[in-house]
């Protein structure tokens, strides 16, 4: 596995290390918050391991940072705060797993391994929900709600939507629309994505404070929460 460790601890960093290299692990190291968070959200990683309280930027932050950008990589919390509500904060957070120190070093490992294990399970299913914010889609029942509200969505509209979704936060321009929403390899000279786009707007963003649906002059289209 390729392991971020975020420990201020240079004792106990150079030890789990040392002890994880060994076990045939690739691991990267940090000593604060914010060069730990520079690492996690610029390289790819199997597993994190972040020490809850840390210099410059803590570790809960710089796991609701990551779970706020949809980074799903398994996180185990290291902290020698150990009570029930201490726990439960860490893993509101968005902690896999949470480790009290002092802890032995097989059971560091030991929970290493079924994070990743519980992770490339949960990868191999297939994707059956969609969200952002308050909006869900269900494609196994094709159905979609906005703040518990239920949208009618005609079939293209909702693929429409679902393709617009899965790409959230990046821009999604006119002829990736028409290739993979109207299976078009050219293009059709009609203003049918305007069309849809409008009937979109009017059902997903009309009757809500925060719209969904962004024009990007120029360059297509991108959902996301402004």
């Amino acid at each position: 596995m390729r392991i971020l460790l975020i420990e201020d601890d240079k004792e106990l960093s150079d030890y789990v290390a040392k002890g994880l290299t060994e076990q045939g692990h690739n691991v990267e190291t940090a000593y604060d918050g914010k060069d730990g968070l520079f690492l996690a959200t610029t390289e790819s990683f199997d597993v994190l391991i972040i020490d809850r309280m840390l210099p410059k930027l803590d570790g809960l932050t710089i796991v609701k940072t990551l779970r706020g950008a949809q980074d799903k990589v398994p996180v185990l919390i290291l902290s020698a705060l150990g009570e029930v509500d201490d726990r439960v904060i860490g893993l509101k957070a968005g902690g896999d797993d949470y480790l009290v120190k002092p802890f032995a070093f097989s059971e560091l490992l030991a929970r290493l391994e079924a994070l990743k294990r519980r992770y490339e399970a949960e990868a191999e299913q297939p994707m059956t929900k969609l969200t952002l914010a308050d909006l869900e889609m269900d494609l196994l029942s094709r159905k979609v709600s906005r703040g518990g509200q239920k949208i009618d969505l005609q079939s293209r509209e909702f693929k429409l939507l679902e393709y617009l979704v899965r790409h959230q936060g990046q821009v999604v321009t006119r002829t990736m629309l028409l290739e993979n929403v109207w299976n078009y390899h050219f293009d059709p000279q009609t203003n049918v994505i305007d069309v849809h786009i409008s009937r979109l707007r009017s059902k997903i963003d009309k009757e809500f404070d925060t719209p969904l649906i962004h024009t990007v002059r120029g360059a297509g289209y991108i959902v996301e929460v402004a």
